[in-house]
């Protein structure tokens, strides 16, 4: 599992910048940087009755689309710690992006 830090705070699964999912999948297949992945688990405080998890977690599984990640292995991530960034004002899943994505 993978220590996650999320500053997205709009998100429904932020708690205390932490992420109260198990898991999330991160998004890109054809990303090169950052910018161009995103956490596709978002989801906008508000607009869904999901009932969230009180308790975050700091490790999450991740599941990982973007493959020219160094940290993707077999469409998980092996990085020991990441950051999801995006800040408090998203909206949407695209408007994140995960922090520590490198390219191969």
């Amino acid at each position: 599992m993978t220590q996650l830090d999320c500053t997205v705070t709009s998100c429904l699964y932020n708690r205390d910048c932490l992420c109260s999912r198990e898991n999330i999948t991160i998004g890109g297949s054809d990303a090169r940087r950052a910018g161009e992945t995103c956490c596709e688990s978002f989801c906008e405080k508000g607009t869904n009755t999901l009932n969230a998890l009180e308790h975050a977690g700091e490790n999450v599984r991740i599941a990982c689309n973007a493959c020219e990640c160094i940290h993707n292995e077999d469409c998980r991530c092996t990085a020991a710690h990441i950051g999801i960034g995006g800040g408090g004002g998203v909206c949407k899943c695209t408007e994140t992006e995960c922090e520590d994505f490198r390219c191969r």
